[in-house]
């Protein structure tokens, strides 16, 4: 080395180069435009022209319309509450069409018999009249005891009148100097319009409602006159106390309604030791009763 520098153009970075002039740099190499800084022109809008940008094209534009080719996209407002309104049950349907057909046939009915006919002349009520006392040919003796409505009872001896009964004619006979404790007893009493079954009931039952009874069966009788309509007889037996002494005790009860509904009824009872001669007396004077019914 010299220590001399050459002259002419030196390679050394440091040095400042003189730069060409102005008029000989060639233009710089332009590039090609960059896509992102492109305008990007807005997607179609979904609801169609002046619409609000959607995200894409979607079935109202590429496709047929979802909701029909005249019908706008669907609001999106929430659409009103279902009105729930009565409802009728499914079960009282056919309870209902039962009930409409009932009052059909009803209505059917009243005009097929002429009710809804205003022009029908009325038809007159009959007065139903009251039914009289039957006349008999039975004429009583002179002991005979009157009963009522045409009926009475001719007493046998030993038998007399029990005056406090005021409820129809009792009979009653007694031990030997004994006025008070009747052996046995004929009761003729009479109620109307009732049932010959239902008197003899009540009968029974008042007689041996504080005794310890045996009931038989209510047995028709045969009505021995063509005046009766309904005959009937029960048979009873039961333990009664007397002076708190306890007294087996048989009765009957026949009762006989007539056809004007005058029912007459033969309540008989008597102490089980005397029933023999009792029912004796009582046949006689049962038979007297129904000879003046």
């Amino acid at each position: 080395m010299s220590g001399k520098r050459d002259k002419g153009s030196s390679s050394n970075p440091w040095v400042n180069q003189p730069g060409p002039e102005a008029d000989d740099v060639e233009p710089e190499e332009q590039l090609p435009p960059s896509p992102w800084n492109l305008e990007v022109p807005p997607p179609p809008s979904p609801w169609g022209d002046g619409g609000a940008p959607g995200p894409g094209p979607g079935p109202a534009t590429e496709t047929s319309s979802a909701w029909g080719e005249n019908v706008g996209p669907p609001s999106l407002r929430r659409p009103p509450p279902e009105k729930k309104g009565f409802r009728i049950p499914p079960l009282l349907i056919p309870v209902g069409a039962g009930l409409i057909v009932v009052a059909l046939v009803a209505v059917a009915l009243v005009l097929l018999s002429g009710g809804g006919d205003d022009k029908a002349d009325p038809t007159p009520s009959t007065p139903v009249g009251t039914p009289t006392a039957p006349k008999s040919s039975y004429q009583p003796p002179p002991n005979a005891i009157p009963v009522g409505f045409g009926v009475s009872i001719v007493p046998v001896q030993g038998w007399s009148l029990f005056t406090k009964e005021t409820r129809g004619k009792q009979l009653a006979t007694y031990p030997p100097n004994d006025n008070v404790h009747a052996r046995a007893f004929l009761w003729v009493r009479q109620k109307q319009n009732v049932t010959a079954n239902a008197y003899l009931l009540g009968i029974v039952e008042g007689e041996t409602e504080e005794e310890v009874a045996q009931l038989g069966n209510v047995r028709n009788l045969p009505c021995p006159k063509d005046v009766l309509v309904e005959c009937v007889a029960i048979d009873y037996t039961s333990t009664a106390k007397e002076n708190g002494v306890d007294v087996k005790v048989q009765g009957s009860v026949e009762v006989y309604r007539r056809k004007d509904n005058v029912v007459t009824a033969l309540d008989f009872r008597t102490r089980v030791d005397f029933a023999q001669k009792a029912e004796a007396d009582a046949a006689i004077m049962k038979k007297s009763v129904i000879d003046s019914l």
